[in-house]
Formats: C-alpha cells, sequence, structure tokens
C-alpha cells in the first residue's frame, strides 16, 4: 500500500466526511438565507422538466444505490444471492440510472452555460457544480467496463470493505483498494471531493427534503367569494 493510497483513501475521507458536516451545520447556523436550491425554471422552461427530472430521478437512484450496496454487509445478502448476481444487478440499475442522470446533467450544463438569462442570474460555482457532477457520474459509467471482466463480484467486495472500514471506524481502509483499478480510484476521489465542496454550494438544498409536503395542511391563500 502506498503513501497515496494511505493518504487520500485512509485520511482524506475524514477530512471530507467532517467538512461535509460541520459545514453543512454551520452554513445552515450562520447564513440560512443561502440554503436554497437557486431554481432557474421561472427564467426559463425550454427542456427543463426532462432535463431536471432524468438528472434527479438518475442521482437519487445511483445515491440510494450506492448506500445500500457498498454499506450493506456482504453475510446479510449472502444467503440470498452471489456477489456475482449483485454485480450484474449493479451494472444494470447503475447503468440505467446512470445513463439518464448523465443526459439530465449535460442538458442542464448546457443550459446553464448558454442560456443568457439563467447564466446571469447564475454563479460560477452553479455551473462547476454541475460539470463536477457530470465527470463523476462519467467516470462512474466508465467503471462498468473493467466491471465486466470481473463478474465475480471481487471488486465490488473490496470496495464495500473499504465503504464499511471508513463510514464504520474499523480502520486500515486504504489497504481494501491497494489492487483496485485506477478508474475506480478517481471515482472515488472525486465522489469524496464533492462532500469536501458540499457545505460551499447549492448542493445544500438536498438537506432539505420536503418530507412534511406529503401530510401538509391545505393552505387558504385567499377568501372565497
Amino acid at each position: 500500500m502506498s503513501y497515496f493510497d494511505s493518504l487520500f483513501f485512509g485520511l482524506y475521507p475524514y477530512v471530507a466526511g467532517a467538512v461535509f458536516l460541520i459545514g453543512s451545520w454551520l452554513r445552515y447556523d450562520q447564513a440560512q438565507y443561502t440554503w436554497r436550491a437557486g431554481s432557474s425554471q421561472m427564467l426559463s422552461k425550454s427542456g427543463m422538466q426532462v432535463a431536471s427530472n432524468l438528472f434527479h430521478v438518475g442521482i437519487l437512484v445511483i445515491f440510494f444505490g450506492h448506500l445500500v450496496g457498498l454499506l450493506t454487509p456482504h453475510w446479510l445478502y449472502e444467503p440470498f444471492m452471489s456477489p456475482g448476481t449483485k454485480q450484474v444487478m449493479a451494472i444494470l440499475v447503475g447503468g440505467i440510472a446512470g445513463a439518464a442522470c448523465w443526459y439530465g446533467a449535460f442538458l442542464l450544463f448546457m443550459r446553464r452555460k448558454n442560456n443568457p438569462r439563467v447564466r446571469a442570474t447564475g454563479s460560477t460555482m452553479d455551473l462547476v457544480v454541475i460539470g463536477i457532477l457530470l465527470v463523476q457520474v462519467t467516470l462512474g459509467l466508465l467503471t462498468i467496463i473493467p466491471t465486466l471482466g470481473h463478474l465475480d463480484g471481487s471488486n465490488m467486495l473490496k470496495l464495500a470493505e473499504w465503504a464499511q472500514s471508513v463510514v464504520f471506524f474499523k480502520g486500515g481502509a486504504a489497504a481494501h483498494l491497494a489492487d483496485v483499478g485506477f478508474i475506480f480510484k478517481l471515482h472515488i476521489l472525486l465522489g469524496l471531493t464533492i462532500f469536501l465542496l458540499f457545505p460551499f454550494t447549492r448542493l445544500v438544498h438536498i438537506w432539505s427534503v420536503p418530507v412534511q409536503y406529503v401530510n401538509r395542511q391545505y393552505q387558504i391563500v385567499r377568501a372565497r367569494g
């Protein structure tokens, strides 16, 4: 295991995680007026609905797929499916969701870059964030290529062991990625960087999931005549 593996995959996850949690809390506490998604739909609706739906549905499937796939202990699903079966499922579901998310992110990126009204009311960081997410999804889709050569699930088990070692503070996390391909390491590194940048971008609106809308009371805007 190299020094860089220990630095980027042993120490960096905790630095990124600490900034993610503490930074989000500080921004919510100190700058609530900046805590918003900054939607630009009212400025230009052309193609917005398709792009936004593809991006958000795709990224939600990817997020929860990674969450369950990486943090579920092997012994829990072993009686029901082999690592190889789980790997094939991840490729199929992740590939479809990734393609949808990539196309939606690309449309949103081009819209924010080329639409004068949207560009004028947004910030450089808005464009950077969408660009980074687009690159990250691209890297995720590219990992499918080497994965097709390891359908026994061996790579998936290494990635899961690394993630569980980090999240559950087991120690020695970086050792699990020693033999993992470069494309996987780059994908993980950029993913950790997204967590690091999270509190300083519009991504903080993810924390504000509007679950209360499910059972909220109707609001009377004006009295009926």
